[in-house]
């Protein structure tokens, strides 16, 4: 069998901050999962984006002090058309979460923007022009 990725983990400071960053981008992320410490979405296809808290991670790794790799993670979703991208960015910042870059048309044919998630990853936001 050859190995093929299948999971995305995040590991956060705040579940709840994050379920509701992520939620207000269609992530079907069950309820009352704010109140864990290990959260699992499974999306179509069958990809699953996986959520452990700091402490959760510690629980079995004591020392664990992170690996320092939050800028080097980027996240994408993809919206319908530029006036979405507006519209999410414009959601998500409203919603107290911070821009990193407003909405602007890419030289490469995209509406693009990126908002970054409680624990500071970047999520891009893009569209075909």
């Amino acid at each position: 069998m050859t190995p093929r990725l299948d999971v995305l983990g995040l590991v956060v400071a705040d579940m709840a901050a994050s379920l509701d960053f992520y939620r207000r981008l269609g992530l079907d992320i069950p309820a009352g999962a704010e109140h864990e410490s290990h959260v699992e979405a499974t999306l179509p296809g069958g990809f699953r984006v996986l959520w452990d808290t700091v402490e959760n991670i510690r629980s079995f790794e004591p020392g664990w002090e992170g690996r320092g790799a939050t800028n080097q993670l980027g996240l994408a979703f993809g919206c319908a058309d530029a006036a979405e991208v507006d519209r999410v960015h414009a959601e998500l910042v409203d919603a107290g979460f911070r821009s990193e870059r407003a909405p602007w048309d890419a030289f490469w044919g995209q509406r693009y923007a990126t908002v970054l998630d409680p624990d500071g990853t970047g999520v891009d936001l893009y569209a075909p022009l």
